[in-house]
């Protein structure tokens, strides 16, 4: 068997050649050019669109490809160049009609086109780096019309021409502006914004400085600012009806600057209807409109808020120290809590619940507050009043909405020892003469003190409820102990509280001789008091009591009378006595001279409660004075009730000794966290201390740099902390 190799098989060529007539090229152009003319001319109903694509297929089959394609570009040529005849042709409106109508035939002739030569597009095209038959068709549309040279400016001028008709009112063709928009979009981004965008908003805002400046000479800040809004809204829905959506950003900017951001100083300021105007007015309509306006433009809402701020603490200045305001500390807390309630509803309604003017509102009212020293005095003496009786009647929830206006007023003050002195004060007047209006509503505004300053701030208030129950507790042993031993219903009957000294803002040797009757049952229950607890002592607080008497005046005439301690102790003198000098009084009860004036003042001077009659007859009392049982007096009342006339604001003398008190309980406090500095940092130089002690009091008071260097000086005599031998500002703990 023989192994030959075996050959390989090859295909020959055709043996004979294949012969194409010469003018193949010429005549196949022919028809396809034939065809692109009826196609431009309307005609393209009769033609075969199969056999075009077969004749443009064989073309670039057999090389003819750049033929083909410049023939395309000649035709094309030559039909656009007489269409730009006509559309230069048109007048007045007829020119954008024109245009468009020639705009959308191009297009449905181009799409045409495209698809008998999609062959030579996705080959030859593709191949020789040549622009496709669809974008070369809007290149030529673009050269030849819309950038001819008697095209291009007319038809810029028309398209702003109609801007600004719509700008002044009148009705225009958006369908017709919208496509002829389109169209330079569709030409390519450069187009629309070269021979459109950027004329439009240089024209735009030539037109809107002019306007701008007209509005502003003729009109208010309100009625400004809706012409300006208007404005912008129109510009933003032009953008919407047929304009590229790009250009929004840029229109509005020009709106923005213009109408708002190069008159901004002056529409704040403007006289009798800027911002300050609205805001004293309560605009909210306004005002949002500004805020809303405003945040458009770089620096804009800071300049409502700077402007918002001086208004604000200028306003609050004048509260503070309106001396007719401090008259009525009551009054002046409803003022400033008035003043807050306005400026949070202008800041919800109008200022979109900004956290920034919300800051800057605190910042302002925490400035005012503060620039009067008595405002932590005049908060408790409104939440005294408030829980006397002025929420009497009052639901739950309404009762806290008042408590949370105190705490936000709290807040702002630096001085919180100062509001908790008098707090106390106060609140131990309240439980001692039941006149509390709900003990909820107290422990309420006790549990919201200690949230916002901890449990020291408060153990003492709380201490205060504590003795008022054991009291309680107490006077019912005390009550049983009496009947058991058939001692009830000898003499009057006393009802004592027993209050804790450290917890109470009692005052030291409050003097006063007690009638005989009194200091009987006050030494049994002292007794009983001792018997039950051992190692305390008991001092009778007298200026703090109340009393109630029953009197016969003249033709028998009964009543019973609700006085203090200090007024009962001098009624009953005139048991013995008809007529009593000012000194017989004083020097058988021995009160206090300020506060026997004010008991005499409200027994003698106080129409309707004159229970004493008194020569002679004046508003003050003098030391001169006699005083004698008043027998004619009358109340349509059986029980009357005797209030000792007494400034609500401290005395001058009274408001320095509550100072003085407040200074004394500062001093452990600043010494304390001194040392407890000093005990994590061991070495520390002055000012950082000053520093570190302030942050670390802030929260109840601002401690003077002054008082916090004696207290260094106070802690190195007493040898917690010691002087650097070399750097005399730099202080050592000492362990």
């Amino acid at each position: 068997m023989n192994n030959h190799p075996r050959k390989p098989f090859r295909i020959e060529p055709f043996r004979h050649r294949v012969e194409m007539d010469p003018k193949y090229a010429e005549k196949t152009w022919k028809i396809l050019e034939h065809a692109i003319h009826e196609i431009y001319n309307h005609n393209a109903s009769g033609l075969s669109f199969e056999e075009l694509y077969r004749n443009a297929y064989n073309m670039v089959l057999h090389k003819y490809g750049e033929k083909l394609y410049s023939g395309l570009v000649t035709t094309m040529t030559g039909h656009l160049r007489e269409i730009a005849k006509t559309v230069e042709a048109a007048q007045g409106s007829l020119f954008l009609e024109g245009l468009n109508r020639k705009w959308v035939d191009h297009n449905k002739a181009l799409q045409m086109i495209r698809d008998i030569l999609m062959y030579m597009d996705r080959t030859y095209v593709t191949n020789s780096n040549k622009t496709p038959v669809h974008e070369l068709g809007l290149n030529l549309w673009r050269d030849h019309i819309v950038r001819a040279a008697k095209i291009k400016d007319r038809l810029l001028n028309t398209l702003l021409e109609l801007v600004r008709c719509e700008r002044t009112g009148e009705v225009i063709n958006r369908g017709l502006m919208r496509n002829i928009i389109k169209m330079l979009t569709e030409l390519g981004p450069s187009v629309y914004h070269e021979d459109f965008e950027k004329p439009f908003v240089e024209e735009a805002s030539t037109f809107y400085s002019i306007e701008s400046q007209q509005f502003i000479e003729c009109c208010d800040c309100g009625d400004y600012l809706q012409k300006a809004e208007r404005r912008l809204n129109e510009e933003i829905e032009r953008v919407s009806h047929y304009l590229d959506s790009k250009s929004e950003v840029k229109i509005t900017a020009v709106v923005e600057r213009e109408m708002i951001a190069n008159h901004m100083q002056r529409l704040v300021h403007m006289e009798n209807s800027g911002l300050v105007s609205m805001l004293v007015d309560d605009k909210y309509d306004d005002l949002g409109r500004m805020y809303n306006l405003f945040r458009r433009v770089p620096a804009g809402l800071p300049t409502i808020r700077d402007v918002m701020t001086t208004h604000l603490r200028e306003t609050g200045k004048q509260l503070v120290t309106d001396p007719e305001k401090l008259k009525d500390p009551v009054e002046f807390v409803q003022c400033l809590l008035d003043e807050k309630d306005k400026y949070d509803k202008i800041i919800s309604e109008a200022f979109n619940n900004d956290k920034t003017f919300q800051n800057a509102l605190n910042s302002s009212f925490e400035y005012f507050i503060n620039l009067n020293a008595r405002s932590p005095e005049f908060i408790s003496l409104f939440v005294d009043d408030k829980l006397r009786k002025g929420l009497k009647g009052v639901n739950e929830e309404d009762v806290e909405v008042v408590l949370d206006k105190v705490m936000m007023l709290f807040r702002y003050l630096q001085e919180k020892d100062v509001f908790e002195k008098y707090y106390k004060q106060h609140l131990a007047k309240r439980l001692l003469s039941g006149k509390t209006v709900s003990d909820d509503a107290e422990r309420s505004l006790i549990v919201k003190l200690k949230t916002e300053c901890g449990y020291q701030f408060t153990s003492k208030l709380e201490g205060m409820f504590t003795d008022m129950k054991t009291s309680r507790d107490t006077m019912q042993g005390f009550t049983a102990m009496l009947a058991a031993s058939s001692e009830g219903n000898e003499g009057p009957t006393l009802a004592v509280q027993v209050l804790t000294t450290g917890s109470w803002p009692t005052q030291t040797g409050a003097r006063c001789n007690l009638p005989k009757e009194i200091l009987t049952v006050c030494d049994k229950f002292k007794a009983y008091y001792l018997s039950t607890h051992t190692g305390r002592r008991l001092t009778w607080q007298t200026n703090m009591g109340t009393a109630d008497l029953k009197a016969t005046f003249g033709k028998g005439q009964k009543h019973e009378l609700n006085v203090s301690t200090y007024q009962m102790s001098i009624l009953i003198l005139f048991n013995s006595a008809d007529r009593l000098s000012y000194k017989d009084i004083e020097e058988a009860t021995d009160i206090p001279a300020p506060d026997l004036k004010r008991c005499l003042q409200s027994l003698a001077c106080v129409k309707g409660r004159n229970v004493l009659g008194k020569e002679p007859m004046s508003k003050d009392i003098g030391e001169e004075d006699d005083f004698y049982f008043n027998e004619k007096f009358s109340s349509k009342f059986y029980k009357v009730k005797i209030g000792t006339v007494a400034a609500q604001k401290e005395t001058e003398p009274e408001k320095q000794e509550t100072r003085q008190r407040v200074e004394e309980d500062r001093k452990p406090q600043i010494e304390a966290a001194i040392v407890r500095i000093m005990k994590a940092r061991r070495v520390l130089d002055h000012n950082n201390i000053v520093a570190e002690v302030t942050k670390q009091l802030q929260s109840r008071f601002l401690p003077n740099p002054a008082v916090i260097k004696k207290r260094i000086e106070s802690l190195i005599e007493r040898e917690f902390l010691e002087r650097d031998k070399t750097d005399r500002k730099l202080y050592r703990y000492l362990a």
